[in-house]
């Protein structure tokens, strides 16, 4: 496989890339191999080098993402030719002159790759449309079982990716793709029984002269949408020229304060009426994994969402503690929503949304998932699906039992 252009004199050829890999990456791309239907522990994020953070990141939100050293030496990112959902052949060389941010990714995946893909979208709403026509979103099929375009294509249109017209879903004959994977150093692990892949979760970023400038990673921490999003633009944006940088939208991480509702704060309790019975109290969940689940009944989502979480409660049993938080709903209309999705968990009515605001929830569904000492883990705007929300618990607790 040829290697892409390299116009100001840096390496060229895999086996720099790989020494770069092995030394820079070996703690993100060991642990971060998602196999399908089967859960992985938590990923670490490689430390990153002294005065390496990117501009627009702070230290917690690069340590989010994974944010590992660049090479001293420009490394030239290697080059394929493969063709993406439209049927469009894609030369590397022809994405230069843009920022790549490149990806590996299975296109039968539901978790992992599926919560990089509401990433990746949110990323590109972060940044401004000078910054977005400038940034190519491409990944490149980790599944040689599912090559054809089709396949792309189907999974794109389910992600809500094919609306992007910056985003490259590549694919190719299997010998193709084994070797788009080699000359990236990225692990591909081929189960024939199951027809299941596992890959590593490696994120490039790729300047517009096509060098590898940052290396990231995504796991069940880019379940975090909004900081994961806005570092993941930050990262894409700060590899332009720095005439065409700009103010990236979202938030970075922040620092931790007791009683907050943001990641690694500890807020109290969340308390309430509860939909069905007396009151209801996350109180009473502390020593267990506790997911909260914000939603309303006039939320057409939320309907999906309560039963997927449902289904994942009646899956672990008492292993893991399900809370609703029903917001801005009577009672009847709340009481309505639950018995028509069969829904048994605990519930507690915010009528007023003062628990909403109080974790300032976006948009519901809202989930946010906490520690058993009360530590808030994952905030996640949006649905979170059965296999999302299953593969982030099993990241989170290797000893839960396996989803029935």
């Amino acid at each position: 496989m040829s290697s892409a252009g390299n116009s100001d004199g840096g390496r060229t050829g895999v086996p720099g890339w790989v020494l770069w890999v092995s030394s820079a990456a070996l703690l993100v791309v060991i642990g971060l191999l998602v196999v399908i239907g089967v859960a992985d522990a938590r990923p670490a994020a490689a430390p990153p080098a002294v005065n390496a953070v990117p501009a627009g990141l702070n230290q917690a939100t690069a340590d989010l993402l994974g944010v590992s050293p660049t090479p001293t030496d420009p490394v030239t990112a290697p080059g394929y030719r493969l063709t993406d959902q439209r049927g469009r052949v894609i030369d590397s060389s022809s994405l230069h002159g843009r920022v790549v941010v490149l990806t590996f990714n299975d296109d039968r995946c539901l978790d992992q790759c599926a919560m990089l893909a509401t990433d990746i979208i949110a990323a590109d709403h972060d940044l401004t449309a000078a910054a977005r026509a400038k940034v190519a979103f491409v990944s490149i099929n980790a599944n040689p079982y599912h090559p054809a375009v089709t396949d792309v294509k189907t999974w794109s249109h389910q992600h809500g990716l094919d609306a992007l017209p910056n985003w490259y879903f590549l694919t190719g004959a299997p010998t193709q793709l084994a070797a788009a994977a080699r000359a990236y150093a990225v692990p591909i692990q081929l189960d024939p029984a199951t027809r299941s892949v596992s890959h590593g979760s490696q994120i490039f970023i790729i300047d517009p002269t096509g060098h590898i400038v940052e290396q990231a990673a995504f796991g069940a921490e880019s379940a975090d949408t909004i900081p994961f999003a806005h570092g993941l633009a930050a990262l894409a944006d700060d590899a332009l020229p720095l005439s065409q940088r700009a103010v990236v939208g979202g938030t970075n991480l922040t620092t931790v304060v007791p009683g907050g509702t943001d990641i690694g704060d500890t807020p109290t309790p969340v308390t309430g009426p509860a939909l069905i019975g007396a009151t209801t109290t996350s109180a009473t969940t502390h020593g267990q994994y506790t997911v909260i689940d914000f939603w309303s009944s006039t939320c057409a989502a939320c309907s999906i969402q309560l039963t997927d979480d449902q289904a994942e409660a009646t899956s672990l049993g008492t292993a893991v503690a399900f809370l609703g938080v029903d917001v801005a709903d009577d009672q009847a209309s709340g009481r309505a929503a639950t018995a028509r999705d069969r829904v048994t968990i605990p519930t507690l009515r915010d009528p007023d949304g003062t628990q909403a605001a109080r974790f300032r929830v976006s948009e519901l569904p809202y989930t946010v998932i906490l520690s058993p000492t009360g530590t808030v883990l994952v905030r996640h705007p949006g649905l979170f699906t059965t296999e999302e929300l299953d593969y982030v618990l099993h990241s989170l607790d290797t000893a839960l039992p396996p989803a029935t």
